[in-house]
């Protein structure tokens, strides 16, 4: 990213916050939590307080940070080193993302970008310039991404109430801000687990274990009868049982894994993380993490996309096709043009062009 995108991107971040301060809260118990931030030159800064909105805001408008977070945790030492922080809870909160779902339509928007020379391509291994295999990959969401994304959003939200007995009143959806949703759980009875026994849980959701009769021969349980006995293990901690009861899921039992659905492990076993605060800014694509108030009716594409549409020019080197606030864009080969800052916002975030020189 040149100087001008970097300079242009603070300006519109400063300004998204300063306009948007309503979006932006602490959570409950703030004076529990650790607070994070990410400068645009890449540095995370950790084991910070907030104890109010106030103060919230005012690092927003003073550090104009990339990115901010906030720990899924409580502590009696919030600032502190982790070790030293003294965990008490932390809210239970899953990651579905539509990079994860291995989607057809994602080869049709996805590209890659040469670490080494810059050089942005179709191509889905190598440089299409000097060959080399060091290169990232660069998706933007689709209608069908999206479509499924919310499938196995609804999948889990079925999971959560149905079968752990999560009330729907402590279950919040949020757009992640870039490729999918997070699913937060508070002021439940699983807030207290730690990453063992919510490792067990992403084992029950996904599945990577069933329910194996005594005969040894796997039969698929009816979800009561796997939740009762999953419930008694989880809160009885009886680790054995669980390991004589459960065997290792094989993928190729299709209909069991439709049964189920598919999140990110790593997010929910982790109690130590901070996530990425509701209301913010993401850094990788220039949409703001948001409530889902309606599941069905929230199109991220618009409900997310909050930059203002001020003519910008931008000189913009995108291969594929993406749709922002219902305009189509691209595809765009190192053509000078003008955009929405929105739309300019989205393809600088992604890598795909710079401010015009």
């Amino acid at each position: 990213m040149n100087k001008k995108s970097l300079s242009m991107l603070e300006k519109v971040f400063k300004k998204y916050y300063f306009d948007n301060f309503d979006l932006l809260h602490v959570p409950d118990t703030p004076k529990e939590r650790e607070f994070a931030y990410r400068k645009f030159d890449s540095k995370l800064y950790r084991h910070i307080s907030l104890k109010s909105d106030k103060e919230l805001h005012l690092l927003l408008i003073t550090k104009t940070p990339s990115d901010i977070y906030c720990s899924n945790a409580c502590y009696s030492f919030p600032t502190l080193p982790m070790d030293e922080k003294n965990w008490k809870k932390a809210d239970l909160i899953f990651d579905i993302d539509s990079k994860d779902l291995q989607l057809r339509c994602r080869e049709s928007h996805t590209c890659i970008k040469c670490i080494n020379c810059n050089t942005i391509s179709t191509k889905k291994s190598n440089c299409s310039k000097c060959n080399s295999n060091n290169v990232k990959s660069i998706s933007v969401l689709c209608k069908y991404c999206i479509a499924a994304a919310k499938k196995e959003v609804k999948k889990l939200l079925t999971i959560l109430i149905d079968n752990l007995g999560i009330e729907t009143q402590h279950i919040f959806v949020y757009f992640s801000g870039n490729d999918g949703f997070h699913i937060y759980i508070n002021n439940s009875q699983y807030q207290t687990l730690g990453s063992h026994e919510r490792t067990d849980i992403v084992d029950y959701i996904m599945p990577r274990y069933i329910l194996t009769e005594i005969n040894n021969n796997m039969e698929f349980k009816k979800s009561d009868r796997i939740n009762q006995n999953y419930q008694n293990i989880v809160f009885n901690k009886d680790q054995s049982s669980y390991k004589n009861n459960f065997m290792v899921y094989s993928k190729s039992n299709t209909h069991i894994r439709l049964s189920r659905t598919i999140i990110d492990p790593s997010v929910t076993v982790d109690i130590h993380r901070v996530f990425r605060l509701a209301g913010s800014i993401n850094s990788k694509s220039g949409m703001s993490k948001i409530l889902c108030k309606d599941l069905d009716e929230f199109d991220p594409m618009h409900d997310a996309c909050l930059i203002d549409n001020l003519p910008t020019e931008i000189l913009a080197n995108c291969p594929i096709r993406f749709t922002l606030k219902n305009k189509k864009f691209g595809p765009f080969e190192n053509e000078r043009i003008n955009v929405p800052k929105y739309a300019a916002v989205y393809m600088i975030c992604k890598g795909l062009a710079e401010i015009y020189n």
